[in-house]
């Protein structure tokens, strides 16, 4: 056993050391500089853009809500629908404001017979000529003829003392009575039109019961259901306009004198990647906001078939005339390695990796604002293999 264990060991050694004698001729043999390609650092004016992102909001939003109390009878949406402007939304229980009415009414007539008058819309001319008036001043004249001729008689020593003073009292009598008509009567004039107030505030309050929307748009939350009582300032719809809709965005504040009122806006948005839509600057905020550094811009897009949903998250680009010499390179090669962007520039067939600041995009080349000169060649492809001191041949 011990002879069997010893050859086993034996021929062990032998593999192994055959195995070493052939690892030299599979070694892999030196492929000399790395291959890449390369590319020159160029500059060319270009006109620069506006790239950030937002929110899309509503052109409007208007909370509805009624103005009376009241048991809602009919609702005529629902969330999501299209409604045009003076479409009936809700109508409330009108009963009791058509009792009210007639109420008002038959008070207003009243007056109005008061004042001699027949339809709603007349009004006293003359306050002398009204009935009241024309009474009083007649009991008032015939008081005073009753006087004069008591007076009369008196002169002449055929009437009495007594009757003089009783004509008197009662000339007095009337005079007074004729100026209280006066003043009952410029009263009933206010309170004619008093009444007149009144019945236009409930018919009002009569058309008020039904709810009509005050504009075309789309239902954005309806809160009301038939049976509810509502009272006024109860919330019964909200509605949005969306066409156009407005994007918010946030652009920095170095910014501020590249953007105007009428610039391009290109927008896309996740929901359609194949699709840009078309936004004009139409507000710009007048400050900036201090804890960030960046001002409000916003967008109209017009939305036709309603695509676009406020709240939507969306990107934008503006056109600007801001005009600059940039350099440029393409975008592959630059890598980004441990929190910066390097680029590698080829000189004497090697590598010197360099940190760069970039800025904007433009297709496929990317701004160097640090880092390169005009003219110098980097390398870009192999990127991910390549460092300062690195040996390259520059493919064609």
């Amino acid at each position: 056993m011990d002879l069997l264990r010893s050859g086993i060991v034996v021929l062990v050694m032998c593999a192994l050391a055959g195995c070493e004698k052939e690892a030299p001729v599979q070694a892999k043999q030196d492929s000399g500089p790395l291959g890449v390609r390369a590319t020159t650092v160029v500059v060319k004016q270009l006109q620069r853009d506006v790239e950030s992102v937002g929110t899309l909001f509503p052109f409007e939003e208007v909370t509805i809500s009624s103005e009376i109390d009241g048991r809602v009878v009919e609702v005529g949406a629902d969330l999501g629908d299209a409604v045009k402007k003076d479409q009936v939304l809700v109508r409330v229980s009108d009963e009791e404001q058509r009792y009210l009415l007639a109420q008002n009414e038959a008070q207003l007539r009243q007056s109005l017979e008061k004042l001699g008058l027949k339809n709603e819309s007349d009004k006293v001319s003359d306050i002398k000529a009204t009935p009241e008036v024309r009474r009083a001043q007649a009991e008032l004249t015939a008081a005073q003829q009753r006087f004069n001729r008591t007076k009369n008689l008196t002169d002449q020593g055929i009437g009495s003392r007594q009757e003089l003073d009783q004509a008197n009292s009662q000339y007095q009598a009337m005079l007074a009575a004729y100026d209280t008509t006066l003043n009952q009567t410029r009263n009933t004039i206010q309170e004619v039109e008093r009444g007149r107030a009144v019945l236009d505030l409930q018919r009002k309050k009569l058309r008020d019961t039904t709810i009509f929307a005050p504009e075309a748009g789309h239902v954005k939350e309806r809160l009301v259901n038939i049976g509810q009582f509502v009272r006024p300032n109860t919330p019964v719809f909200t509605l949005v306009k969306i066409d156009p809709i407005r994007l918010r965005i946030e652009i920095p504040e170095r910014m501020v004198p590249w953007v105007k009122n009428g610039q391009l806006a290109d927008v896309s948005l996740e929901a359609y990647p194949e699709q840009t839509f078309r936004g004009k600057i139409w507000r710009i905020s007048p400050t900036v906001e201090q804890s960030k550094r960046t001002f409000i811009v916003e967008a109209l897009i017009d939305n036709p078939t309603g695509l676009l949903k406020p709240g939507s998250y969306a990107k934008a680009r503006i056109r600007t005339d801001k005009v600059d010499a940039m350099k440029l390179v393409p975008t592959l090669a630059i890598n980004y390695v441990f929190g910066s962007n390097k680029v590698y520039v080829i000189k004497n067939d090697a590598i010197e990796a360099r940190e760069v600041k970039i800025g904007d995009r433009f297709g496929t080349d990317t701004e160097i604002t640090e880092g390169v000169q005009d003219g110098e060649q980097v390398a870009t492809t192999q990127v991910a293999r390549l460092d300062t001191g690195v040996k390259v041949r520059v493919e064609k």
